[in-house]
C-alpha cells in the first residue's frame, strides 16, 4: 500500500487505509452506478473499498477496480478490498463456498478483508432474506465459532487477506475471542458510528484487544429503506457540525469524518455525487482541536439509523446490549 495514503496496521500485520468508500447503491438507482462511482474513487485517491454479497454490486466494483489496473492507475496491491459474508451462509460448510462466489464475481483472486455481516444466521438457501408465509424472516441457529472456524480456514486458503466481524457487539465479540483453538482474532469490527452513536464503550473494548472499529454511516443516512426508522433526524443538519464547519472552513461531512478518524477509527463515506467524492477525499487536510473533539462528543444520543428490527428475536440480535 502506497504511504502516502493513510492507513492503520492490523492485529495480523496487514494494513487498511483509514479513509474507505462504501460502494451499496441506494435501491433508486441502478446497480451499475457501483461501477461509476467506484471509478470516480480510485481517480480520486481512494484505495479502500467496501462492498458485501447482499449488495449486489460486487461485479460492479470489481469491474471498475480491474480496469483502473489494467489502465495503470492502481496496482492490485495498492488497493484494499472488503467483502463479507451474508447472513445465510453461516454454516461452516458454506463459508468458503460463500467467498469463492464473491471472488468470481469481482474476478479477484483474493480480497483484502472479509467479515461476518451480522451476528444472526438466516436458514440456508437462495433466498437473501428467507420468509415464512406471514413474512417474518426465517432464522438459522448456527455457532458463531464454528462459522468464525470457517473464516479462519478462508484465511489459511488465501482466499482473503484477514478476517473480521461487523455488527457485533461486546458479549459476541467476546465469545469470539475466548473460542477454544482460535487462530486469528478479528482484525476489526465494523460498525455504525456517528455523532448521534459514537460508540465510546465499543470502540474503548476493540481498542484494548487490538481489534480495529470500521465505522459505517458516519454522515448518517436515509437510504436503508425497511431497515431504519425514516423520522431519524438528518445528521448533516446537527447545529454543532455547522457551527464547526464555519469555525474551520469545511463542510458538515469533513468535521463528522474528521471527527471519527481523530478517535482512530477507519471510516467509510459513500456518494454517487463525483463533487462529494472529491470533497471527502480532503479529511486529512485538516485538524480539529481536542477542545473541539470534546464539544463533537456532545450530540451523542444513541441514535441507530440502521435499526435492523427485522432480526430483533433472534438469539444472536446485537442492538439489545448496552454496547
Amino acid at each position: 500500500m502506497d504511504s502516502k495514503y493513510q492507513c492503520v496496521e492490523l492485529n495480523d500485520g496487514h494494513f487498511i487505509p483509514v479513509l474507505g468508500f462504501g460502494t451499496a447503491v441506494p435501491h433508486k438507482f441502478p446497480m451499475s452506478m457501483a461501477k461509476d462511482i467506484t471509478k470516480i474513487a480510485i481517480d480520486v485517491g481512494f484505495r479502500h473499498f467496501d462492498t458485501a454479497s447482499v449488495y449486489q454490486n460486487e461485479d460492479h466494483v470489481g469491474e471498475a477496480i480491474r480496469s483502473k489496473i489494467a489502465d495503470g492507475t492502481v496496482r492490485r496491491e495498492d488497493v484494499f478490498c472488503t467483502t463479507k459474508l451474508w447472513c445465510n451462509s453461516h454454516r461452516p460448510e458454506l463459508v468458503r463456498s460463500s467467498l469463492e462466489r464473491s471472488l468470481k464475481k469481482f474476478q479477484l483472486d483474493y480480497v483484502d478483508l472479509y467479515l461476518i455481516h451480522f451476528p444472526m444466521a438466516l436458514k440456508p438457501g437462495e433466498d437473501e432474506v428467507p420468509e415464512d408465509e406471514h413474512g417474518k424472516l426465517i432464522f438459522d441457529t448456527v455457532d458463531l465459532c464454528e462459522t468464525w472456524g470457517a473464516m479462519e480456514k478462508c484465511k489459511d486458503a488465501g482466499l482473503t487477506k484477514s478476517i473480521g466481524v461487523s455488527n457485533f457487539n461486546r458479549r459476541q465479540l467476546e465469545m469470539i475471542l475466548s473460542k477454544p483453538g482460535l487462530k486469528y482474532k478479528p482484525v476489526c469490527n465494523q460498525v455504525e458510528c456517528h455523532i448521534y452513536l459514537n460508540q465510546t464503550k465499543l470502540l474503548d473494548f476493540c481498542k484494548s484487544n487490538d481489534i480495529v472499529l470500521v465505522a459505517y454511516g458516519v454522515l448518517g443516512t436515509q437510504r436503508y429503506k425497511g431497515w431504519m426508522d425514516e423520522n431519524t433526524p438528518v445528521l448533516l443538519d446537527e447545529p454543532v457540525l455547522g457551527s464547526m464547519a464555519k469555525k474551520y472552513k469545511q463542510t458538515p461531512a469533513l468535521i463528522a469524518l474528521r471527527y471519527q478518524v481523530q478517535r482512530g477509527i477507519v471510516v467509510l463515506n459513500s456518494s454517487h455525487k463525483e463533487e462529494r467524492i472529491k470533497e471527502n477525499i480532503k479529511v486529512f487536510d485538516f485538524q480539529l482541536s481536542s477542545e473541539d473533539m470534546k464539544v463533537l462528543d456532545g450530540p451523542n444520543r444513541n441514535v441507530r439509523y440502521l435499526t435492523a428490527d427485522r432480526f430483533d428475536g433472534h438469539p444472536n440480535f446485537p442492538f439489545s446490549d448496552e454496547y
